[in-house]
């Protein structure tokens, strides 16, 4: 005996109790899915009366496989949600559906069957005649967050906000750059009436208040970049004229920066920070070249010859100048008696007029003197080269013997500045 509680299909006497097709037209005829997609026809029911879906509460729309629990009765009540509040108000579309169903679970459902799904891919084009145009995308668009969204606030006194007139809340100042631009835009209102000429012209007053936007921007960004507020300020006058690595900067670098600073407009801080200090090592890489071909010309092959080559050239260039000094004053009476403590020691031959002064002075074996000299030439010469060198001071040198020689041998030209 059949289940009184159970519905048949008519035509191929399946159970429809979960779900049915009933004719609005014919009584007692209810259908499968199946037959009704068939288009089965009994007696004088025909296939285009009208239907009535009769459901049970249980049925899954997209199958067992996707089911995730969602009965035909939540499809529909989700759809009528999608229709009533639009997409993106999944707060409304879930309590539209039932309490049994949250905000992320609506999206992800919808998202995924009916965007991502078959449903979606068959119903939504690949490409969308007239297109809403989004103009709060990142990538610069009229309202980009790189125009809407504040900079951070000024860190500046209550006094120099005044002084500036400025607005830390807003990032704004009482007077900004081309203070009239709002009234390219304060008078224009769209009206049903208007003509394609006159819509044309609103749009391009928009477009040119967008650009004056996007300048003002742009100066604030330079402002905040190049530390310009703090320069108006007067606090920028601290180290000043140093730079990042404490080294003073030398005149030709200011020079530089003088002649380079039209590129800040294109360049931001550190880029131009960077693209100064590449400048630099440039500089100093033609320098390093120059002075490997010198020595390559003059048949110097290894590094470790260069110190010994360099030692050897200072030496005779400083007796060729020992020599010109010696005949030039030759004759003068009293000279020799200037240097009777060191005249006749080991090495006074081999110094210049200004280092028996020296040696005089701080009285210094010309020996001494030499091995002092030779020491500090090798060492800065090492570092020179990039080789770390471990400079071993004889005991009987202090700290204003070296200090008096490095000083003397920075004036002459022996070492450079830096290394002193």
């Amino acid at each position: 005996m059949a289940d009184l509680g159970k519905k048949y299909c008519v035509n191929c006497l399946a159970d429809v109790t979960n779900l049915r097709l009933r004719c609005t037209d014919c009584p007692d005829i209810e259908l499968c899915p199946e037959c009704f997609s068939a288009g089965a026809e009994i007696g004088n029911h025909r296939r285009w009366h009208g239907y009535q879906q009769v459901d049970g509460g249980r049925f899954s729309l997209w199958g067992p496989e996707a089911e995730g629990g969602w009965t035909s009765r939540e499809e529909q009540s989700l759809l009528d949600a999608i229709e009533q509040y639009g997409f993106g108000n999944w707060e409304d579309m879930a309590a539209h559906v039932g309490a049994s169903r949250t905000p992320q679970e609506v999206m992800e459902h919808y998202v995924t069957m009916y965007i991502h799904g078959n449903l979606g891919k068959a119903c939504i084009p690949d490409s969308i005649p007239n297109r809403v145009t989004d103009h709060t995308c990142p990538s610069g668009g009229p309202l980009s967050p790189s125009l809407t969204t504040p900079l951070p606030p000024l860190d500046i006194s209550l006094v120099e906000q005044q002084q500036l007139g400025y607005m830390p809340l807003r990032d704004d100042y009482e007077i900004e750059y081309d203070q009239d631009a709002e009234k390219l835009i304060s008078g224009l209102s769209v009206n049903y009436d208007d003509e394609d000429v006159e819509i044309e012209m609103k749009r391009a007053h928009v477009d040119m208040y967008v650009r004056k936007l996007r300048e003002r921007q742009r100066r604030k960004n330079i402002a905040r970049d190049y530390n310009l507020v703090p320069a108006f300020l007067g606090r920028d006058k601290k180290d000043k004229e140093k730079d990042k690595t404490g080294i003073k900067i030398t005149k030709e670098e200011k020079e530089q920066r003088v002649r380079l600073r039209a590129l800040c407009q294109f360049m931001a801080h550190r880029e131009f920070e960077e693209f100064f200090e590449n400048m630099h090592k440039e500089r100093v890489l033609r320098a390093k070249v120059r002075e490997l071909q010198r020595y390559r010309r003059n048949g110097i092959t290894r590094l470790e010859e260069s110190a010994e080559y360099e030692a050897a050239r200072h030496k005779r260039e400083k007796r060729k100048e020992n020599k010109s000094v010696v005949t030039s004053k030759r004759g003068k009476e009293g000279k020799d008696g200037e240097f009777a403590a060191i005249e006749n020691l080991t090495g006074f031959e081999l110094l210049s007029d200004r280092e028996k002064v020296l040696c005089n002075s701080l009285n210094l074996s010309p020996a001494r003197y030499l091995t002092v000299k030779t020491i500090i030439i090798k060492d800065h010469l090492q570092k020179r080269q990039g080789i770390p060198a471990k400079s071993r001071m004889p005991s009987y040198l202090d700290k204003v013997l070296k200090k008096r020689i490095l000083t003397f041998l920075t004036e002459s030209g022996w070492i450079s500045r830096d290394a002193s």
